[in-house]
């Protein structure tokens, strides 16, 4: 360690010493942790991370080593986004890969795509201080002490528009067929893609400031609102694309950050979270058939009972701390789900949710729903 010492501070004045991995840079960014014990190269792909320094609770990360980028129509199978998106990541101990589809090890990979790490440090003792201080911004230096955190730290996650930094500036269309899903890419995890051309539809990603007129010219058969990074709340303009779409009365499915546009959308409310969701392994509970299913999760803002709007009736609820996962609305062709039903990385508990997008498409609300 002492050829590489590199630091983490935090926003309460708390340094920590450790190893130098990745890039030599000094990056800033709001301290989230992840108790996934697995999926590395797609949780630092998830443009849901877009302004947040890592930390992986799993001791050892980096034994499978980082695959090549694999595309099936433009769609990759192996990332969820095409670069890293965490501002840094911090481990307890990085291992080298082994395994025969590793392209090069993570260190290499941050290296490659500008990114800092830091291994040594005590992960657990991180991941106890952010459950009990709450979310807190840091600066991760493998480039030296920084003499100013304060500066370094600029602008707070909170008050940051990353969507516009993470959403295509132009439409992507896959051009498969002509039958159109429109997804409306807040930041869209490439997973959801997938999930939606294996059902047999056309994929057409615009970016997210589009109105409602410019996305009906796509003459969409439905329309999937998608995760995205930061403050939902500062997202006016998606929130009046779905107003102006949900009169046109096309099945909608919205995914975690899309879940909290619909909710803010109808009257309802999104507050940020202590310390927020951030796994494969998370509970959620379907209220209607009782039954609870393990699904993947990463978002640090929420609907809690008191934000549902009226029309929303909560579909799912989370056993840990009471976050409404997924809300039907009776008078809208319209789901919505908090945690990712696609589940890469994670189970694939709730794929079946896809099914009753495809549905509603195909057979209206009352059909696809069966009762619920």
């Amino acid at each position: 360690m002492a050829d590489n010492i590199s630091y983490l501070y935090l926003e309460d004045g708390t340094v920590f010493e450790g190893e130098g991995f990745g890039s030599c840079a000094v990056r800033a960014g709001e301290l989230a942790f992840t108790t996934s014990m697995n999926g590395y190269p797609e949780s630092l792909t998830d443009p849901s991370y877009a302004g947040q320094a890592l930390i992986i609770t799993h001791p050892l990360v980096g034994n499978y080593g980082v695959p090549h980028k694999k595309y099936d129509s433009g769609i990759l199978s192996t990332f969820e986004s095409e670069n890293i998106h965490v501002t840094s990541l911090m481990v307890s101990e990085l291992t080298s890969s082994s395994k025969w589809n590793s392209r090069l090890d993570l260190d290499d990979w941050l290296k490659e795509e500008g990114v800092p790490g830091i291994s040594g440090v005590d992960t657990r003792l991180l991941t106890k201080k952010v459950r009990e201080m709450g979310a807190m911004m840091c600066v991760v230096s493998t480039d030296g002490k920084v003499s100013d955190v304060g500066k370094a730290i600029g602008e707070k996650y909170t008050e940051i528009n990353f969507v516009d930094k993470v959403s295509p500036k132009e439409p992507i269309v896959q051009e498969r067929n002509n039958r159109n899903v429109v997804v409306v890419d807040c930041g869209v995890k490439h997973g959801i893609l997938k999930s939606i051309a294996a059902l047999g539809y056309n994929v057409v990603r615009v970016p997210y400031n589009y109105t409602a007129d410019q996305i009906m010219q796509f003459s969409p058969l439905g329309i999937v609102y998608s995760n995205g990074p930061g403050n939902p709340n500062m997202l006016g303009p998606v929130v009046d694309s779905m107003r102006g779409i949900l009169e046109y009365k096309l099945p909608v499915f919205g995914i975690c950050l899309g879940h909290q546009i619909a909710a803010i959308a109808l009257g309802g409310s999104v507050r940020k979270m202590k310390f927020g969701h951030r796994a494969i392994n998370k509970a959620a509970v379907d209220m209607i058939s009782r039954k609870a299913y393990i699904t993947s999760h990463n978002h640090g803002y929420a609907v809690f009972g008191d934000g549902v709007p009226e029309e929303g009736k909560a579909w799912f609820m989370s056993p840990d701390d009471g976050v409404v996962e997924g809300i039907m609305y009776k008078d809208r062709n319209m789901i919505t789900t908090q945690f990712h039903p696609e589940g890469l990385p994670g189970t694939n508990d709730a794929a079946f949710i896809f099914g009753m997008f495809d549905r509603m498409i195909k057979e209206g609300r009352e059909g696809a729903w069966n009762g619920k």
